[in-house]
């Protein structure tokens, strides 16, 4: 959303037209029904929760400062952080997992170490944040 400038509907919609075909991410084609709703849900979690889950990051990222993170980056650790903090529904070791994958993918080769260290670091912390 924020490299295209698309609204969360438009990002949503563009995902799943590439889900149904072939797709940069390598993943067999999807069916768009439960994986939409799925989908939908986490973007407009992350972007209700924008602000919190930044502020959030921003505790545990040493010596960085959210707004210079690159854009992989920041963005697979903001949808890690709703996950961890705001879902009940996924183990943590599964979104740290899928975190680091992703960031691996589509982030630089330090991408996937710098990932691990930051959730690793908001994890040692996760039952705080969930109270707050």
């Amino acid at each position: 959303m924020e490299m295209n400038e698309v609204s969360a509907e438009e990002a949503v919609a563009m995902l799943l037209a590439e889900a149904r075909e072939e797709n940069e991410a390598g993943a067999g084609k999807l069916d768009a029904g439960e994986t939409g709703e799925f989908a939908k849900e986490l973007v407009h979690g992350v972007l209700e929760r924008k602000s919190a889950i930044d502020e959030m990051l921003q505790q545990y990222l040493t010596g960085w400062q959210v707004d210079r993170l690159s854009k992989v980056d920041h963005q697979v650790l903001r949808l890690a952080c709703y996950e961890l903090v705001f879902r009940t529904d996924v183990p943590p070791k599964a979104v740290v997992n899928e975190a680091i994958e992703l960031s691996k993918r589509f982030g630089t080769d330090e991408s996937g170490k710098f990932v691990n260290g930051v959730l690793g670091r908001l994890i040692a912390e996760l039952d705080k944040l969930k109270a707050n």
